[in-house]
């Protein structure tokens, strides 16, 4: 009897002591579980601090960033010549683009073409403008089609490039329409491919910062890519030579506001490129 009374209480003790362990754990668990839960609580409040709120939008970038009063689209051009051909691809536009320019059946206009001098080597760079947006886009691509001195040109032309690509272009409404000026110039062409979603952004800072460039006549032109690459933005400007360049920029630091706009614009970039351009003597832009 008393044998038994021991086993029934060794039993009761292992139990107990199984039923302590078994709870410790438990408990352990539910303090861990509980410390994992704060922690992800905290990380998401600390992380929620550095993420930038986005507002709710009813409009399209492109209404909120171009112009209300007209309806112009563009498109540039970047063609890479084969380095033997670039004379002869010159002349070959210099005698068929002017025509295309002035014939009023074309609702298009050339606004500029040039040569890059420094930056990408052997490649010209034409920009067209079309009053009455896609609609005049659609209608001279219809026209072109059956033109016939355009159609050997742009045969010949195939010849001469290693490459070719283009985008569709809408300017931004704070910046000047370029319209014909007189030369001798030479143009800078910056191009900035900006994280996706800064666009507004981007544009907001630029409405401000446009004025710290506008003392010399600098500014050309500024647009932003709506087919072809994304999120691309391209600023045109005119100088006399590049001393004229290098002075009209470094006196743009001299001006209250303009370092913070570089501060605050330069995070939303992914990359940028500049090319020096000389115009054809064809080219509206001198």
């Amino acid at each position: 009897m008393a044998t038994r009374v021991l086993q029934i209480g060794r039993s009761g003790l292992n139990q107990a002591r199984k039923t302590v362990r078994s709870s410790g754990q438990v408990a352990v668990t539910a303090r861990c579980l509980s410390a994992s839960n704060n922690r992800h609580r905290e990380d998401s409040w600390f992380k929620s601090l550095f993420v930038r709120k986005v507002d709710p939008r009813k409009d399209a970038h492109s209404h909120l960033l171009a112009k209300k009063e007209d309806s112009n689209l563009y498109k540039i051009q970047f063609h890479n010549v084969k380095p033997e051909c670039l004379d002869n691809y010159n002349k070959l536009c210099e005698d068929v683009l002017p025509s295309i320019h002035a014939d009023p059946n074309y609702p298009c206009e050339l606004v500029g073409t040039w040569n890059t001098w420094y930056g990408e080597q052997d490649q010209a760079v034409h920009l067209w403008r079309y009053r009455g947006g896609y609609p005049a886009l659609t209608e001279v691509m219809n026209k072109l089609r059956t033109n016939k001195v355009f159609m050997e040109y742009r045969s010949e032309r195939g010849k001469m490039l290693l490459s070719r690509r283009n985008q569709l272009l809408l300017e931004f409404s704070f910046w000047n329409e370029p319209l014909p000026r007189e030369g001798p110039n030479i143009y800078e062409l910056r191009s900035y491919s900006l994280r996706p979603g800064t666009m507004i952004e981007w544009g907001n800072y630029w409405a401000r910062a446009i004025k710290y460039r506008q003392r010399n006549n600098e500014a050309v032109g500024g647009f932003f890519s709506q087919i072809g690459s994304l999120y691309m933005v391209h600023h045109l400007w005119a100088y006399k030579d590049l001393q004229s360049r290098e002075d009209t920029r470094n006196a743009a630091w001299l001006q209250e506001g303009w370092d913070e706009v570089v501060y605050y614009t330069v995070p939303l970039i992914q990359h940028m490129e500049s090319r020096i351009m000389i115009p054809l003597k064809i080219s509206p832009l001198k």
